[in-house]
């Protein structure tokens, strides 16, 4: 049990969304935390495979064509990076929302305990992961996987199998993270602009959890919601009809736009 779970926390298990709408309830869970409302921890599915740009990158990396044509959607993040293809089958992802106040402001120290749960989901799902013992050299800067690998929240287990990261915002924290179940490096390569990273390099720098385990999909989800709810010591909850009336404004407004995603200008800034 963590400091932060002294205040009520509950649990949204793994739901299908849209990239945009699962962004913007990132916020909403924000402002429901630092207005005194419940701590959240959630399992979520892209749905449609969706592209996650990193809050600083050139949307010029992207191959909008391809994307289209494959049927990726394309969002911003608030974190930076660079981007992440998220599989509707073959990602699994989770965030963790809480006031800042009741985490530790050491970023590094905030990062080891948010990452607790994740760490204890790999074991239960039968895999040996850590975080980077090292820096690892950049292989294809665009794409986050196979970034630069960073010893502070990139995990291993042989190759990276997750990446995480936070940012603040309206007084909480957010971190959220990918899991990679199982790999399509062809489709996750397609979606940027260059070609001059092989299939065989990116399965050299990235593993996943069908890989290492073999466990289905559906128990690693498992897993982790079961390893995120005892952590926290949640509740099962479900968003409020407010909570998604007001996210699907600025999906619509901000994450499905040009203006955030190709040109990173948050058209919701002067009211935030």
């Amino acid at each position: 049990m963590t400091e932060g779970t002294e205040r009520e926390w509950r649990l949204i298990r793994e739901e299908a969304r849209p990239g945009p709408m699962q962004m913007a309830l990132e916020e909403v869970a924000a402002e429901t935390a630092a207005t005194g409302g419940p701590r959240t921890v959630r399992v979520y599915r892209w749905d449609p495979s969706t592209l996650s740009l990193g809050y600083h990158q050139d949307a010029t990396t992207v191959d909008w064509e391809y994307c289209e044509q494959a049927g990726i959607d394309v969002t911003r993040r608030q974190t930076g990076g660079g981007g992440i293809y998220h599989d509707v089958d073959g990602d699994i992802s989770y965030s963790i929302v809480a006031p800042a106040a009741e985490l530790p402001g050491d970023l590094m120290d905030c990062y080891e305990q948010l990452c607790t749960p994740v760490f204890d989901a790999f074991e239960r799902i039968g895999v040996d992961a850590a975080f980077a013992d090292e820096e690892q050299p950049s292989i294809h800067q665009p794409a986050c996987y196979l970034r630069a690998i960073n010893p502070a929240h990139d995990i291993l287990a042989g190759g990276k199998i997750s990446g995480n990261a936070q940012y603040r915002q309206r007084d909480a924290v957010i971190q959220h993270g990918s899991l990679s179940y199982s790999l399509t490096p062809e489709r996750h390569l397609g979606t940027f602009a260059t070609d001059d990273v092989s299939t065989e390099q990116f399965t050299d720098r990235v593993t996943s959890i069908r890989e290492e385990s073999g466990i289905s999909r559906e128990e690693a989800v498992a897993s982790l919601e079961s390893a995120l709810q005892e952590w926290a010591d949640a509740t099962v909850g479900e968003w409020t009809d407010s909570e998604l009336d007001r996210a699907r404004g600025i999906a619509e407004q901000k994450y499905e736009s040009d203006a955030w995603n190709r040109d990173r200008t948050d058209p919701l800034s002067s009211r935030a």
